[in-house]
C-alpha cells in the first residue's frame, strides 16, 4: 500500500494507492485485523502481467496485499456515505454481493447510508432521471433469493467528470463498482478524475464476468453457478442425442473470448463428445474438420453431443460491423452456422439426422447463486468494505491460493484471461470428450 507521502512497500506492479493515512480506530471489535505488510505470494507467466506471448521457464513472483479488516481506517463511519451499482450484462451472485456490501457497512463499520445507483453508471446521469435506492438491511434482507441485480444494470459509456459530479452532489466517499473489463476501466477514470479534483472518494471494484476471462479473477463470481446450469442444459441435449436415431444435441453456452464455461461444462458432465471454443480455432469440412470427426463418432456410437461457446469459429463467419453499447462486436451465430453444415452433410449421404439445439445462456446467467457462489459472493463484498473502509482506492478484491487480495485495477485490465490449449487443463477436456486434439486441415 501506499500514498503520496509513503514509500512502497508493494512490488510496483501490485501497490494499492490509498485516498490519505488511515487514522480513525476501527470499530469492529472481533476477530483479527490484517497487517499492512501482510501478502500472498502469486506465481504469474509474463503473459499475465502484461499481455504479451513470450513465456518464461521461471514464473514471476507477485505478491498481492491481503484483504481483510484493518486496525486504523480512513473514513469516519458515522460520517460516510457508500454507493453501490451493478454494471454490464447479468451473473449469479449480483445480489449476494450487494447484500454482503449493504450488511458489512450498517452492522460492522455503522455507516449513514448505502446508495443504491440504479441501472447501471447511467444511473449517475441526471438526464436519465433515475432515483437513488436507499439499500438497508431489511431492503437487501432477501435478495440473494433472487437473480439478476436487484439495481438493475446497463451498458455503454458514460462520462467520469457526470459520475463524479454525482458523487460529490450525494457526498459520497465509498463507490463500489461491479462489473467486467470495461466496468473496470471507467472506474479507473473515475479514480483519475477523483484525484484530479483532490478529492478524498474511494473507488473498489469487484470483477464480474459470468465467462471468467478477467484476469486475476480467480475465479469471477457466478462461473461456479453457470457451469452448474449449463450442465442441466447438456444433459437434456444427451437425453435427446440418445433418444433418437442419429441424434445430435447442439448447446451453446456464453464465452465470446474465452472458453471457460464450454470447457468446464463439458468437463463436469462426462457426456460431451466436441467441445469448440474460441481459442482453439476449427475447420467445418474437411478430412480433419469437425464435420469428418463427428461422422466418425456417429457411425460409431449413433449419437453426439457438441457444446459450442458463442464466440468460437467466428472466422468461419462474415464478421459483424455493428457494436453493442459497451464497444464490443456483436458477434455472429456459429450456432446457426453448425447447424445447417450438420444437416446438409449428412443429408446428402442420404441420412436424416436428428439434431436438437438448445441455447441456455439467458437462463444460465439469471438464475440465482448456488450455495459455493453465495459463500464467495459474501467474502468479496465483505472484504470490498474492509478494503473502502481504509481509503484504498483504484483496486478490486479477488481470491488467489485460497486468500482474498487486494489487486489494483490496472493490472484487471491489461488483457483478459482465456484458456492455453496447449494446458494440461485443456488436455483433460480433449480426453473427456474423446475428441482430436486438432480440428483443423492443416
Amino acid at each position: 500500500m501506499k500514498t503520496n507521502q509513503d514509500e512502497t512497500v508493494m512490488p510496483k506492479s501490485t501497490e494499492i494507492l490509498t485516498v490519505g493515512p488511515a487514522k480513525i480506530k476501527n470499530p469492529i471489535n472481533f476477530g483479527r485485523f490484517a497487517e499492512d505488510d501482510e501478502a500472498v505470494l502469486v506465481n504469474i507467466s509474463r503473459r499475465n502481467v502484461d499481455g504479451s506471448n513470450r513465456s518464461k521457464k521461471t514464473p514471476d513472483h507477485v505478491y498481492f496485499e491481503a484483504a481483510g479488516p484493518r486496525e486504523k481506517i480512513y473514513y469516519d463511519a458515522s460520517k460516510t456515505k457508500c454507493a453501490v451499482v451493478t454494471c454490464g450484462g447479468l451473473c449469479p451472485g449480483l445480489n449476494d454481493v450487494i447484500r454482503a456490501i449493504v450488511m458489512t457497512a450498517h452492522h460492522e463499520y455503522k455507516v449513514t447510508s448505502v446508495f443504491g445507483i440504479q441501472y447501471g453508471l447511467a444511473g449517475f446521469v441526471p438526464e436519465q432521471g433515475y432515483d437513488v435506492i436507499d439499500l438497508t438491511p431489511e431492503y437487501v434482507s432477501r435478495i440473494h433469493e433472487f437473480g439478476g441485480t436487484v439495481l438493475g444494470s446497463s451498458r455503454g459509456p458514460q462520462e467520469p467528470e457526470a459520475i463524479v459530479d454525482a458523487l460529490e452532489r450525494m457526498n459520497v466517499g465509498i463507490l463500489f463498482m461491479i462489473g467486467g473489463d470495461g466496468t473496470m476501466r471507467a472506474a479507473s477514470k473515475v479514480v483519475k478524475e477523483i484525484s484530479h479534483r483532490g478529492l478524498s472518494i474511494s473507488v473498489v471494484g469487484l470483477p464480474k464476468t459470468i465467462d471468467n476471462d478477467i484476469n486475476y479473477a480467480s475465479p469471477s463470481f457466478g462461473f461456479d453457478t453457470s457451469v452448474e446450469t449449463a450442465a442441466m442444459a447438456i444433459k437434456g441435449a444427451h437425453v435427446e442425442a440418445t433418444g433418437a436415431p442419429w441424434g445430435i444435441g447442439l448447446v451453446k453456452v456464453m464465452g465470446r473470448d474465452a472458453g471457460y464455461i464450454a470447457a468446464q461444462s463439458a468437463l463436469s458432465c462426462q457426456e460431451v463428445n466436441f467441445c469448440l471454443i474460441p481459442e482453439d480455432p476449427f475447420d467445418i469440412h474437411g478430412e480433419n474438420g469437425l464435420l469428418a470427426a463427428l461422422d466418425k463418432r456417429m457411425r460409431k456410437s449413433g449419437d453426439a453431443v457438441i457444446v459450442v461457446a458463442e464466440g468460437a469459429g467466428q472466422e468461419l463467419l462474415k464478421e459483424s460491423s455493428q457494436k453493442d453499447a459497451s464497444g464490443n462486436v456483436q458477434l455472429s451465430d456459429i450456432a446457426s452456422l453448425l447447424k445447417k453444415e450438420i444437416i446438409t452433410y449428412f443429408e446428402d449421404q442420404g441420412i436424416e439426422p436428428t439434431l436438437k439445439y438448445i441455447d441456455p445462456s439467458y437462463i444460465i446467467r439469471s438464475v440465482p447463486a448456488n450455495a459455493n457462489d453465495r459463500i464467495y459472493c459474501s467474502f468479496l463484498g465483505i472484504n470490498a468494505v474492509h478494503a473502502g473502509m481504509t481509503g484504498r482506492t483504484g483496486m478490486v478484491i479477488s481470491r488467489w491460493n485460497g486468500r482474498y487480495v487486494h489487486i489494483p485495477i490496472e493490472l484487471v485490465t491489461k488483457g483478459k484471461k482465456r484458456i492455453n490449449v496447449q494446458s494440461n487443463y485443456w488436455r483433460a477436456v480433449l480426453e473427456s470428450t474423446g475428441q482430436p486434439t486438432s480440428l483443423k486441415n492443416s
